[in-house]
């Protein structure tokens, strides 16, 4: 099962406590997954549909909390079937028709609005919805698992909102800003609008924001991993480089001794620095730090590449 499916999973067990925030929860859902026909008479039909059982099974006990109505559960085929709708084969229905009152239920969401007289369908978020931080988050969670998706954080961050309004996607990004810990982007794709974010921390928020505290620590586990895994390449890459250029350092040395040897002779060197030559000689792969505790007496670091240094500088005089 992907990230994605486990996550809605997960939301899809988030039972809201406060009334405000069961209607925004529905609101969110309805205004993403829903589709609205007409019965005839100016009568109005509702079609909710979602690829995830879980999904369905919670929206069906929640609408029913709320309106006190019974809807009706249809299981029909998926659009598309596909590698990565693996366990997605069908699509669940969720029916309201008139006798529900679905024009009250589209009333109180915020979608069938009043204009001049004439009911129009609205295409934003409604603000009397999400006019407290709770029914904000709740919100969120309805959009999510109406068209929320996200990649698996092994792979890729990345979390996305498609919507086919731009309004909608514009008031989406409003009300994710709106949250101090919180910052998405909306880019157009052909005809949809996709509200995203990219960002690792502003992810693990968003889920936490939306109730999906087991799915936060998941994430959080994989990008402590990561950064273990990262930080040893780093360690390894610093490691090669380090030993590349300790090699190409004493290539430099003992070119520079054989110099001195040819022309003059070792012994044309003062003592101290014919013998770090001599041990160079002997020990053409040790680091300088190592060559340094050959001496006699024993130099540090900084005292060995100092002798070093002098030995080619009078090299390079030759």
């Amino acid at each position: 099962m992907s990230f994605a499916s486990e996550t809605k999973n997960e939301l899809a067990r988030v039972q809201p406590e406060k009334k405000c925030c069961m209607l925004a929860e529905i609101s969110g859902f309805l205004r993403v997954a829903g589709s609205i026909g007409l019965q005839g008479f100016g009568k109005f039909k509702i079609i909710v549909t979602t690829q995830n059982p879980a999904v369905a099974r919670h929206y069906k006990k929640l609408i029913q909390d709320y309106f006190g109505i019974e809807t009706k559960l249809e299981i029909g085929e998926g659009k598309t079937v596909g590698k990565a709708q693996a366990g997605q084969k069908y699509a669940y229905s969720l029916t309201i028709d008139a006798d529900n009152r679905s024009e009250q239920i589209l009333r109180e969401t915020g979608i069938l609005l009043v204009r001049e007289g004439n009911n129009y369908i609205s295409d934003g978020i409604y603000s009397g919805i999400i006019g407290s931080k709770c029914c904000k988050k709740a919100y969120l969670r309805g959009v999510f698992l109406g068209v929320g998706t996200m990649s698996d954080p092994e792979k890729a961050y990345d979390l996305e909102f498609v919507l086919e309004s731009q309004n909608m996607a514009n008031d989406l990004k409003k009300l994710i800003n709106s949250f101090v810990d919180l910052s998405c982007k909306v880019v157009q794709r052909g005809r949809r609008y996709v509200v995203y974010m990219k960002k690792a921390d502003y992810i693990s928020d968003m889920l936490a924001i939306m109730g999906a505290s087991h799915q936060v620590l998941s994430m959080e586990e994989t990008r402590i991993k990561k950064g273990m895994v990262h930080s040893a390449k780093r360690t390894v890459n610093c490691d090669n480089a380090n030993m590349d250029r300790a090699i190409e350092a004493s290539m430099k040395q003992m070119e520079a001794i054989r110099r001195i040897e040819q022309t003059k002779g070792l012994d044309f060197l003062p003592e101290k620095l014919k013998q770090t030559a001599l041990l160079r000689l002997a020990n053409p792969d040790i680091s300088i730090t190592a060559l340094g505790e050959l001496c006699d007496p024993p130099l540090k670091k900084s005292g060995i590449n100092k002798r070093l240094m002098r030995i080619e500088e009078i090299a390079s005089k030759l």
